[in-house]
């Protein structure tokens, strides 16, 4: 099977997008975290901050076994 880069649902502050990223790579989240603010710092911030919203946009969310993910399970749940 094909591995696949997805935003984590279990490891994330934000979005999950460094916890999909570490899962990928199999390397701790928190050093993902610790090495972007670090760049963020040094790049004025705003570079980071529209790379981050682009992966957020780009890296798509897990999807459920039954290939929802969990917003759509929730919105078809409340209805």
């Amino acid at each position: 099977m094909k591995k696949r880069l997805y935003r984590s649902d279990d490891n994330k502050i934000i979005a999950g997008v460094f916890g999909g990223i570490g899962e990928y790579f199999d390397i701790d989240p928190t050093l993902l975290r610790l090495a972007y603010i670090l760049v963020a710092v040094i790049t004025a911030i705003f570079p980071a901050v529209v790379g981050y919203l682009i992966a957020w946009i780009i890296i798509p969310k897990r999807p459920t076994a039954s290939g929802e993910t969990k917003a759509e399970e929730a919105t078809a749940t409340a209805i």
